[in-house]
């Protein structure tokens, strides 16, 4: 269908040329694979198109699409190619060519938001939706071969020949004869958001009374400054911060203070692994003197040194003295403001914001995320009552949010930290490093009412309090909670630059979200080496070099085999890396060369030897 001047026009094409629809000839068969013959029911199709005032292309090779219409000149916004198939007994292979050339042909004749319908009889696609499913291998594969093109499949729906007036199946293995349609799929493809730019990418942020510059880690290039939390921005996680904070504000008086929070910190953080932290070194000649450190110290935010020789566990990346990171959490703004008592007791603190931790590759275990952090000063022999009103304003507020989410029923639980013992998630975990934690927030749905953490609540350290007052936080990762209100399976889904995701969430409103994406193909890649003898292996280390080769684009990473070989004592492993995309297409030569991207690196940073 093409259009133009707010008409649409139906162009319909023919590999054979025109004589042969008036003639019937026989046997011979195309370059493409094609029958040359075109059916009775298939001439009388065309010709009454033409009469009806369609225009009828004659000769044209779906693989070479733009010989046919010019690229800028006519564009398409919707391809059909219904139950493309290379003739007679042609076999996968020979179908699954066509269909490759078919799609790399599209990409030139496809208006930018257009869409290509193909419909398939069933078990033909390999997808999830055909009912009985075909092995891969003995499929058309159709998704990975639109892939490759630069297409994803974002619906599937059946193919119904009675609503399309006229249409009759015809032409099994190049006869006039119809062919089983029963079941038949019509998949719908669009176009794929571009690849994220690989380019390195400086940020400014004030450190101390100075303004600063840092390049940021390519694992985070499009992550950082994205404003979710602004004004102007309809994110899901900005909409579940100002309903939280107006549910808040309905039991506490509410003071917002989250607009000038620094990036950086200075330091060693006490008692968190450094290999989960982001180490930052400025751009050059831009360290603050000395002078100018100690006149903003009061607004520098440093976490104290933990006091353990870390200058063995250096690996790359790794800290020096006096070195920065990003922040890996709100918490030490709370202290800052606790410790020049800053605050009004009563009064709610609310401070949001995004922070960074280096974690292993899963689909609810974030590198960055945006924390909320509330925090309260009440009277000592008081702070139970408060926690449970938090917690009951909490509760209050997410069960009102989820009535414009059909199917979505949370419950939020307050859970000891004895009570999840070692089945804390990444976030949990990560919490406890930071210090001690009184309580787990725990959110669930249906049929998992028990959930998993997304929130901890704790008292501050004796050093912050008083005779009179208590300091009590609680910290939430919103994009947990978005996650789980939304029905978002895949925490990448967040930060995608796709603008489908934020078109399903008009003016800030929660709905169930609809992935665009559809059986997305995966490519699984095994690798094996030796580790550095003497050295412990650092597995975030591993996860935090396959983010950065990949754009995130791998989904899983685990380990298959460990071994000591006998008499040397060597160590040896091997691990799958799972590439898959949640938003966007990718190829399995795009991933391929990925994963050759990924030995080349694990080898010069983390010093290991490919077997």
């Amino acid at each position: 269908m093409e259009r133009g001047n707010s008409t649409e026009t139906a162009v319909c094409s023919c590999l054979q040329k025109f004589l042969l629809l008036l003639k019937r000839a026989k046997g011979k068969e195309n370059p493409a694979g094609l029958p040359a013959v075109l059916s009775a029911r298939g001439r009388s199709h065309l010709l009454r198109n033409a009469l009806e005032g369609a225009e009828v292309v004659f000769s044209v090779d779906c693989t070479k699409l733009k010989e046919h219409f010019l690229p800028g000149e006519r564009e398409f916004d919707r391809i059909y190619f219904n139950f493309p198939h290379c003739g007679r007994k042609a076999g996968v292979v020979k179908n699954r060519q066509l269909l490759a050339g078919f799609f790399h042909s599209c990409t030139e004749v496809l208006a930018q938001e257009g869409e290509i319908h193909v419909a398939l009889c069933n078990g033909q696609g390999g997808t999830p939706a055909d009912q009985p499913r075909r092995e891969w291998h003995n499929s058309w594969q159709i998704v990975a071969l639109a892939a490759a093109a630069g297409f994803i499949l974002s619906h599937v729906r059946p193919f119904e020949a009675e609503t399309v007036d006229g249409y009759k199946c015809t032409g099994y293995r190049s006869q006039d004869k119809s062919f089983c349609v029963e079941g038949a799929l019509n998949h719908i493809f669009t176009r794929s958001s571009a690849p994220l730019c690989s380019t390195p990418m400086s940020c400014k942020t004030q450190l101390g009374s100075q303004n600063v510059s840092f390049q940021v880690p390519q694992e985070l290039v499009d992550k950082i400054n994205r404003g979710f939390l602004e004004a102007n921005s309809g994110h899901p996680v900005r909409t579940i911060k100002e309903k939280l904070s107006a549910g808040l504000s309905q039991a506490f008086p509410l003071q917002n203070i989250s607009s000038c929070l620094p990036l950086l910190h200075q330091g060693h953080p006490h008692g968190v692994c450094p290999s989960s932290i982001f180490w930052i070194t400025l751009s050059p000649g831009e360290a603050p003197s000395t002078e100018k450190m100690s006149q903003g110290l009061a607004d520098t935010v440093e976490f104290p040194h933990s006091g353990q020789d870390t200058d063995k566990s250096v690996q790359e990346g790794c800290p020096a003295p006096k070195q920065f990171y990003l922040r890996p959490s709100l918490l030490p703004h709370a202290q800052a403001i606790i410790k020049k008592r800053a605050f009004s007791p009563g009064t709610l603190q609310v401070l949001s914001g995004p922070v960074f931790r280096k974690c292993r590759i899963t689909p609810h275990s974030m590198p960055v995320f945006h924390e909320m952090l509330v925090v309260l000063a009440v009277s000592r022999g008081t702070e139970n009552s408060c926690i449970q009103m938090l917690v009951d304003n909490i509760q209050t507020t997410v069960s009102s949010l989820h009535q414009g989410v059909p199917g979505i029923k949370p419950s939020i639980s307050l859970q000891e930290t004895t009570s999840l013992g070692a089945e804390l998630n990444d976030f949990a975990a990560f919490e406890g490093q930071l210090g001690e934690v009184q309580h787990f927030l725990c959110v669930g749905t249906e049929p998992d009412p028990s959930g998993s953490c997304l929130g901890v609540i704790r008292t501050a350290p004796d050093e912050f309090k008083s005779r009179e007052l208590v300091v009590v936080s609680a910290s939430l990762n919103l994009d947990l909670l978005a996650m789980l209100l939304c029905g978002i399976s895949d925490w990448r889904m967040l930060w995608t630059s796709d603008r489908r995701f934020l078109r399903q969430f008009p003016q800030g409103e929660l709905r169930l979200f609809e992935s665009f994406s559809l059986y997305p193909p995966s490519y699984v890649h095994d690798v094996s080496f030796w580790v550095p003898d003497g050295e412990e292996f650092d597995e975030v280390a591993f996860h935090t070099l396959a983010r950065r080769v990949s754009a995130e684009m791998v989904v899983s990473i685990q380990l298959r085999d460990s071994f000591q070989q006998a008499g040397t004592g060597r160590r040896s492993l091997c691990y799958r890396v799972t590439f898959q995309s949640c938003d966007r297409a990718l190829g399995s030569r795009e991933a391929a060369e990925m994963q050759l991207r990924f030995r080349e690196e694990i080898q010069q940073h983390l010093g290991v030897t490919l077997r």
